[in-house]
């Protein structure tokens, strides 16, 4: 298929015989964090979903992250996993980036004022679980070899025990890493370039427990981070600029021993290591997440240095963004339209976490006096220029990302939903846990029932495809939730009537109308990033 092909696939109207020819919904392929998110996400919506993984199930992910930050926990939190996996890891107030400048995570606005230190296994055995409840059909073993895509879906190949076999879905998405079989497949580039070499981690047990469950510091001639994962193992990740090699080079625990003794003064009594490795750190971005019926998300997407913890919790976010918008095409409720917004949303923050976590390796990594002295000075500054600061913790957070809104939109569209306390007691992202939009509108919302109530050929909304919900405060605007905890949409209009026809207005573009009106996808407007403005939704319109 060329270019021109792959990019247009998937924009017609969908027939029964397309439906009736798919083995699943959407195929995932990569169970790493991201895909099994997404898969989760998707099964628990009612799709069928396969997930495709090339290791053998009894195979570990011998994983690297170690950081989950907060607005990766308000995500776990709308799926009912942050308190769980809050539980077994240990709770950073700060978190050290080069030199002596820190991050103050207390001065986040969210329910997890934190950075969360626990391995990508803990991640990875939560979010499986949920995944296979949802009934997520798992297939380990199987090598993807390639794909092909038309206007009705995409058939997939695939290797396994019992041969070569192929699999057809309206969707695939590729979470399957840096060396994505699914981006090759595809004819996506990965333009970019090696950022740091040589990066030797290991996990090993110490005879001295290290002041903090998260230990890092760089000089001269070697960088090393400890991390605790809270059972007596500790992950190592270290570099020396003495020794650079190639990734298949040897390595061992001596290896690992003297550049942590090196960039910390102490080894920590470091013996019966599981597993040494030796790899390199890139910089990456695809040009494009979305061909046609084919997505990527995480590493298959986008890699860079591990600076900032951000690399596991930039995934997640993709996942989350993509999935609800995959359920709202295939049940009708959007046009194929909408899963464009997943590339206009999220390759931009993808590029923005390269440039940052690149700048923060770099500034590490500085050495000789000049280095050292512009290091130092840099740190002085972050520390004590707080709006500097503040703004760095809500991006490396998550907190801070918000997607753009469309001309005249009100302010807080694509901002971010904290995790507003209801009228009943209530938190918004408990809500979030159903899947579905919520609408938060003051106590008695007199322009609701107008709202779901069509005239004449007017569609109307469909009830059972949003949540309702009160402020707890006595805020007066109403705002439109995603199911990914960002505001489609808000208004600030008071006179009913007006107030009425701008709650319709975006219930039926971002939910769609109610089929037993003889309404139709097409009959309301194509789902972008936001709807027109209504003059009142303008700033200081009313």
């Amino acid at each position: 298929m060329d270019a021109m092909n792959r990019k247009t696939a998937g924009s017609g109207p969908e027939t029964d015989e397309a439906r009736a020819a798919r083995d699943a919904d959407v195929i995932v392929v990569g169970a790493g964090p991201t895909g099994l998110l997404l898969a989760g996400d998707l099964a628990e919506a009612g799709l069928g979903v396969t997930l495709l993984e090339r290791r053998p199930a009894t195979l570990s992910n011998l994983t690297r992250a170690l950081a989950v930050h907060a607005r990766t926990l308000e995500q776990l939190d709308a799926r009912g996993l942050a308190d769980e996996l809050i539980a077994g890891g240990h709770r950073l107030s700060a978190l050290r980036l080069f030199g002596e400048a820190t991050v103050d995570a207390t001065r986040l606005r969210s329910r997890f004022p934190m950075v969360l230190i626990t391995p990508q296994f803990e991640v990875e055995r939560l979010l499986e679980r949920r995944a296979r409840r949802a009934g997520v059909d798992f297939r380990h073993d199987s090598e993807v070899l390639g794909l092909d895509q038309d206007a009705d879906g995409v058939t997939l190949r695939f290797r396994n025990a019992e041969g070569i076999g192929s699999l057809r879905a309206a969707y695939v998405v590729g979470t399957d890493g840096v060396r994505s079989t699914i981006r090759e497949a595809i004819g996506q580039p990965f333009p970019g370039k090696s950022v740091i070499r040589s990066l030797v981690l290991a996990d090993v047990r110490l005879a001295q427990e290290p002041d903090s469950p998260f230990t890092v510091n760089a000089n001269d001639d070697a960088f090393a981070l400890i991390g605790s994962f809270g059972n007596g193992w500790y992950r190592v990740i270290c570099w020396s600029r003495r020794h650079q090699a190639d990734d298949d080079a040897p390595t061992g625990l001596d290896e690992v021993r003297e550049i942590t003794r090196l960039a910390l003064g102490s080894d920590y009594g470091m013996h019966d290591a599981r597993w040494v490795s030796r790899f390199h750190s890139d910089e990456r971005q695809a040009p494009e997440y979305r061909v046609g019926r084919v997505f990527l998300a995480g590493d298959a997407a986008h890699v860079h240095s591990p600076a900032g913890g951000q690399g596991m919790n930039t995934g997640l976010q993709d996942a989350a963004n993509l999935s609800w918008k995959l359920v709202a095409v295939l049940r009708g409720h959007s046009p194929d339209s909408l899963l464009d917004s997943y590339q206009t949303e999220r390759h931009p923050v993808g590029k923005q976490v390269l440039r940052s976590s690149g700048a923060l390796i770099r500034l590490a990594l500085l050495h000789g006096a000049p280095g050292r002295a512009l290091r130092a000075l840099a740190a002085r500054v972050f520390n004590r220029l707080r709006p500097l600061s503040g703004r760095a913790v809500r991006a490396i957070s998550g907190i801070g990302i918000a997607y753009g809104a469309g001309p005249g939109a009100h302010p807080l569209v694509g901002r971010r939903a904290p995790d507003i306390r209801l009228a009943d007691g209530g938190r918004l992202y408990e809500l979030l846990r159903q899947g579905r939009f919520v609408l938060l509108t003051p106590a008695n919302e007199p322009g609701l029932a107008q709202a779901l109530t069509g005239k004449g050929d007017h569609p109307r909304p469909v009830e059972d495809r949003f949540l309702t919900a009160s402020w707890q405060s006595g805020r007066r605007t109403a705002l439109l939730v995603r199911p990914d905890g960002y505001i489609a949409w808000a208004t600030d209009a008071t006179a009913p009537a007006e107030r009425a026809l701008a709650l319709r207005t975006a219930l039926l573009h971002w939910t769609g109308a109610a089929p037993e009106d003889g309404a139709s996808i097409g009959a309301v407007r194509p789902a972008a990033l936001t709807p027109p403005a209504h003059a009142a939704d303008r700033p200081g319109g009313r």
